[in-house]
């Protein structure tokens, strides 16, 4: 495990995330929302597959078959975004949905592939809640992202519907209880079988000093999301597009927090927290 690894799934699930939730928002935010996501969503998968050339050893050729599928998938993502990105206002605009459909579908089975890779030796559960945990964990990051740059827009286009705003932190919230409900199997499955004569197990992890980052986790990643993506649907109730983005600032950086320690601590303990 290095920091390359765990900063190249943070950015490659946060660039996926944007992708997917692209398609939750209505076309009424502009083209310029659109065309600065697709953007920013390509600028974090190309970042993430550098670090995954960093953490190669400059050897890419050394990975595995199935990573380099993975990585082509990545990769194959990004290219459909950057022609989102290049067609968003031009005379191809009407397969715009296509194009869009073809960067999640590869940026979903980069993400399978991921996962699969990681629990590799692992019980069928664990392989199984760790795809689930990988994919909740771009929904949930690509959630807060875009609706922290959503909310900021009605700085762009004051007239915007605060429905949208809704709409969106309705998603977000969706993915937040996924997340949880996924990460809370993940951990019961893990102290439910601990085994303390096969060597250390999950249960002597997060009761020792190793275990704060398990504890930063949950504090940070689950339960700040939690309580500030209530606050942000009170007040985008009340039609306050200012003050819900300024939670949605905060929600983000939490969601953050969490989800780098996420992936931490599944290469750290193969638990997908």
């Amino acid at each position: 495990m290095s920091l390359s690894t765990v900063l190249f799934l943070f950015l490659a699930h946060l660039g996926v995330g944007i992708a997917i939730t692209l398609v939750f928002v209505s076309r009424e935010a502009g083209v310029k929302f659109f065309r600065f996501n697709a953007g920013l969503a390509a600028i974090l998968i190309g970042v993430a597959l550098a670090f995954r050339y960093i953490a190669s050893g400059e050897d890419v050729s050394s990975l595995p078959p199935a990573n380099r599928i993975a990585d082509l998938a990545l990769a194959g993502g990004e290219a459909a975004l950057l022609l989102y990105w290049a067609t968003v206002v031009r005379s191809l605009a009407k397969i715009r949905p296509a194009i869009v459909a073809v960067a999640v579908a590869g940026g979903l089975i980069a993400i399978v592939i991921q996962a699969l890779d990681v629990s590799s030796g692992q019980s069928l559960a664990v392989r199984a809640l760790t795809v689930a945990s990988f994919v909740t964990s771009a929904a949930m990051l690509g959630g807060a992202c875009t609706a922290m740059i959503l909310g900021h827009w009605y700085l762009v286009i004051p007239s915007l519907q605060v429905s949208h705003l809704q709409s969106i932190v309705r998603v977000h919230i969706a993915s937040m209880l996924a997340r949880i409900a996924v990460v809370s199997a993940a951990v019961w499955l893990a102290l439910a079988t601990s085994n303390p004569d096969l060597g250390p197990t999950f249960r002597h992890y997060v009761t020792s000093v190793d275990g704060i980052f398990f504890w930063q986790r949950v504090l940070f990643g689950l339960a700040g999301p939690a309580v500030l993506s209530y606050l942000t649907w009170e007040t985008a109730k009340i039609r306050s597009t200012q003050s819900a983005t300024g939670i949605l600032y905060v929600d983000f950086f939490t969601v953050v927090v969490g989800e780098v320690l996420a992936k931490y601590i599944v290469l750290a303990t193969h638990v997908p927290v």
